[in-house]
């Protein structure tokens, strides 16, 4: 596969709508209306209807074939039964690139089956590569190009105004908005993402590949089937980034409700989970790690062991910390004598071994000291800070702290165990990479340490491929 042949997803040129008319909510009408917020567009963009009328503003034509340009990219969002003769339309144009929105193909039986299969030869024949059927459709925060149906002005201005670098590949457009509405209140932001529905040609390989080679951190993932593991696996062994899947249809019923949705077929949870932890593929435990983890990998260097300091000024945290990190295969760092010597030196501590608890009586050079010596010590490799905000300057410790993990290359994972009103809005309006429960903390932690862990396999493995040859 030619990469290359995926940048017209997301940073066309020219586009057609297909399907877009003056109709009562219709949906196509909404996506030339969400086309118009890309600067690069402009006049380029078409609507494609039976009556050859103009929609907000984009000029319409009865048939791709009587636009007088060339179209980088076709957007289909008609009646299933129309679209096989469509795609043989914009093949006779020339466009290489498609988007079909359309639902009723295989997720509805035989006769769409049949369908997909009519579209599938037409688009293998022709060099085409197609996102669908049966998806939302593709949105990049960087250039404010978004095709995604039903999307009403203004929705995506936020996402537009912070872009981020965490890209996601998702099988629901519900997923995706959740993932959307949820970065509202925290540091990281969407870069990329795309809705793949029933996947009849690109799929999260082909993704996986693509954002490897983009402006891309963290790689985030929902979905309802694997139609062909070993290219995932594949693709995730060659790509350095962070990929994190969240997966349904682990149980029986799961996989049936994945069937009648996109077509999803059921897979052996057992083997994939087993090829996740092969290839190095963190997978989720909640759709809500697909927001709340990555800013893990985009604020914080990488755990790189298992040896973790907690700093509370509430005693029942630390033991609730603890099992945690136990449960979690992460340990409590036993401190030398000539680190809790230095702890004991800072203030009036309660606690100098790990937990550490700072009590209420601390200051603000208390807590940098705190901080530099444990990041400092070798028998530490990341911290686990549980400091509640009953004062303002607890905000600046934290700012301090982050810009600490940086410079010693040790992460941590800051929870503050206040109201999640209060906590929420910490995060947005200091920009800091806070999270919302000690669970949140410390599955941080652990999947960080997996990531560092899987990265060191795949480098030792690749220089003894080397040295072999």
């Amino acid at each position: 596969m030619h990469i290359s042949t995926l940048d017209n997803f997301f940073d066309p040129s020219s586009v057609a709508v297909i399907g877009a008319s003056n109709s009562t909510f219709n949906l196509g009408a909404t996506i030339c209306n969400t086309l118009k917020s890309s600067e690069k567009l402009k006049d380029r963009i078409y609507a494609v209807n039976k009556k050859a009328e103009d929609v907000n503003g984009c000029p319409g034509f009865a048939s791709i074939l009587d636009i007088p340009a060339d179209i980088d990219l076709a957007i289909i969002i008609v009646a299933a039964k129309a679209v096989p003769g469509i795609v043989r339309e914009i093949a006779e144009k020339g466009t290489r690139n498609i988007i079909i929105e359309s639902a009723g193909f295989s997720e509805e039986g035989e006769d769409g089956a049949r369908m997909q299969s009519d579209i599938n030869e037409t688009v293998r024949k022709h060099g085409i590569r197609v996102m669908g059927p049966n998806c939302l459709g593709v949105l990049n925060a960087q250039n404010r190009f978004c095709c995604f149906y039903g999307a009403q002005e203004h929705t995506f201005d936020l996402v537009y105004q912070r872009p981020g670098t965490v890209s996601y590949v998702i099988q629901s457009g519900g997923v995706g908005v959740l993932i959307l509405e949820s970065f509202a209140t925290d540091i990281v932001s969407v870069n990329k993402m795309v809705s793949i529905g029933n996947k009849t040609d690109v799929d999260e390989a082909d993704l996986i590949e693509y954002f490897k080679t983009d402006s891309t951190e963290v790689i985030g993932m929902f979905l309802e089937n694997i139609q062909h593991g070993r290219r995932l696996i594949e693709a995730a062994r060659n790509c350095g980034k962070p990929i994190l899947i969240y997966k349904s249809g682990r149980t029986s019923e799961g996989a049936r409700a994945a069937m009648s949705h996109t077509a999803g077929m059921a897979n052996n949870d057992r083997v994939f989970d087993a090829a996740c932890r092969q290839s190095g593929i963190i997978r989720l435990r909640s759709i809500a790690e697909l927001h709340s983890m990555p800013k893990m990998f985009t604020s914080m260097p990488l755990l790189k062991g298992k040896n973790i300091v907690v700093i509370t000024n509430s005693g029942a945290f630390g033991g609730i910390v603890a099992d945690l990190l136990h449960e979690a295969g992460l340990s409590m760092a036993r401190l030398k004598p000539e680190t809790m010597d230095k702890l004991s030196k800072t203030g009036k501590l309660f606690n100098v071994s790990n937990p550490v608890d700072l009590g209420p009586a601390i200051s603000p050079q208390a807590f940098h000291d705190i901080y530099e010596i444990l990041l400092q010590a070798d028998e530490v490799d990341g911290l686990l800070p549980i400091p509640s905000v009953w004062k303002d300057f607890i905000i600046n410790t934290i700012e301090d702290l982050n810009q600490m993990c940086r410079t010693y290359n040790k992460p941590s994972a800051t929870y503050t165990p206040n109201a999640l009103w209060k906590t929420l809005n910490i995060r947005s309006t200091h920009k800091l990479p806070i999270f919302e429960s000690p669970e949140e903390a410390v599955r941080a932690l652990e999947i960080s340490h997996f990531h560092y862990s899987s990265a060191r396999k795949k480098d030792k493995s690749a220089s003894y491929e080397t040295i072999s040859r």
